[in-house]
């Protein structure tokens, strides 16, 4: 059996979870869910600068129902993966398998249960978004929308809270009335939730609008289970400040937002680090869980913020990759031996995704009739296009193809994509030829540039290697 199919086979085992101690969210410090901030190395760098509790980002159920729950056995970490193009949706480790909670954006009880059901063994805690105002979560009926439907809020709650073994917790904003926000917290409560997470301001108040810790207060003292202040990050400047905000609401805990985004070490008992120590230890835990550069960058960014319109902060915005990202904080040489020590212990990221899980699906869509004849005499490769390989848009592939063909006066490439089942292929029709890559994309400009880097391989334009090397093609 090959190494693939073995994994494959260990991670549709039963799962046995070990006993641990139910979560306790009293007298917690917490580190909020925050959009493209509450990734695994800001998860990690959070619980080792001190808090006790920390929440993934919003993660949305649809997206996590199709996902695909994969031992990564190279990083030590439990990834669910998108099958459609292998990338994380969300990813973990038992470092903070009893301190994680993950927040779900949903809108029906019925796939709650479902994400409940499938990533329970691996967290600690399942927390509802019941507060986020932003328009998408609004428009499909999740996060501050609930608000308005206590009914159907409160029986998601009640779904989860009977039918999984782990604690149940919601976040939610205060109502414009102080009586009305009382009676939904109360409601909610009596669905059987361990907790709940309060944002001490309205749907329609922003960080700009002071909380008010005095709703908290009346609220707190209204039920019986843990409240969790959270919203203060305005006055949040060490890390006494936290107990201060938690104090002034009447909270059991506090949870921490945007100040964590800025200073990770606000957690740290013993006085705030400096950014650049932040940095540097964020890109080190980055670099040891495969974090993906976009992500990366962006909490650095959020890190620096006027910081970026220095010659360093500058440079550091041209990045596109980790190793780039790492070069200006002196992680250069760190990166490349980390990066080659988990090739060789067979990371291999998105790449081994399509292999294992993809790749039967798209051989499937290949052999259709309907697009058999459309690819006979197409010169085929089993190449991935992945676009954190190319720092700027001048060398993605597609303009590399173009360029080449106007300097030997050949006529420009053309690109016939065809899309089956949510999923793209193209063709590359070049100087008499026809290239494509075998596998499917996600959308139809992937389709074409992988499409691309199928025929600059053939026409002897790019090395075989690094491309074996950097995972965009297998063999």
């Amino acid at each position: 059996m090959s190494r693939f199919k073995w994994l494959s086979f260990l991670s549709n085992l039963p799962r046995l979870k070990m006993k641990q101690p139910r979560l306790d969210y009293r007298n917690k410090i917490i580190m909020a869910p925050m959009v493209r901030v509450g990734t695994l190395p800001m998860r990690l760098l959070a619980l080792e600068m001190g808090a006790d509790i920390v929440y993934t980002e919003e993660l949305v159920d649809l997206k996590l129902i199709k996902s695909l729950r994969r031992p990564n056995p190279a990083l030590n970490t439990i990834d669910f993966v998108d099958p459609s193009d292998g990338t994380i949706v969300f990813r973990t480790c038992s470092l903070e398998t009893s301190r994680v909670v993950l927040q779900l954006g949903t809108s029906d009880a019925a796939r709650a249960l479902a994400v409940g059901k499938l990533v329970q063994n691996d967290i600690a805690g399942l927390d509802i978004n019941m507060g986020c105002p932003k328009e998408f979560s609004i428009k499909g009926g999740m996060g501050a929308a609930l608000l308005s439907e206590p009914a159907k809020a409160a029986h998601i709650l009640r779904t989860l809270t009977t039918h999984l073994d782990i604690p149940i917790t919601c976040k939610i904003r205060i109502l414009p009335d102080t009586l009305e926000t009382i009676k939904l917290v109360q409601e909610l409560a009596a669905t059987g939730i361990a907790a709940i997470g309060i944002h001490a301001r309205t749907r329609d108040e922003r960080p700009q609008h002071h909380p008010h810790p005095d709703v908290l207060r009346a609220v707190a003292s209204a039920v019986d289970i843990p409240i969790i202040a959270n919203g203060g990050s305005r006055s949040m400047h060490t890390y006494e400040d936290l107990h201060k905000f938690q104090e002034l609401c009447g909270a059991d805990s506090v949870m921490v937002a945007r100040a964590a985004q800025l200073n990770v070490s606000i957690f740290r008992k013993q006085g705030m680090l400096p950014i650049d120590e932040v940095i540097c230890k964020y890109l080190r835990l980055c670099v040891d869980y495969d974090n993906a550069p976009h992500n990366s960058k962006y909490c650095v960014q959020s890190i620096l913020k006027e910081l970026q319109e220095t010659p360093r902060g500058k440079r550091f915005l041209q990045c596109q990759t980790l190793q780039q990202i790492c070069e200006i904080w002196g992680l250069g040489d760190y990166c490349r031996r980390k990066q080659q020590e988990l090739k060789e212990h067979g990371n291999g990221g998105r790449a081994n995704v399509i292999l294992t899980e993809c790749l039967a699906k798209r051989q499937k869509l290949e052999r259709s009739e309907d697009l058999s004849d459309e690819y006979e005499g197409v010169i085929c490769r089993n190449m991935a296009f992945l676009r954190s390989t190319y720092p700027s848009d001048t060398q993605l592939p597609k303009m590399v193809l173009y360029v080449l063909a106007g300097k030997l006066g050949k006529q420009a490439p053309s690109y016939e994509t065809h899309q089956c089942d949510k999923l793209f292929r193209s063709i590359c029709s070049y100087d008499g030829q026809r290239f494509s890559s075998s596998f499917w994309e996600k959308n139809k400009k992937q389709a074409e540039q992988g499409a691309a880097l199928v025929a600059l391989l053939q026409l002897g334009h790019l090395n075989e290697k690094t491309l074996l090397e950097n995972g965009s093609l297998i063999s």
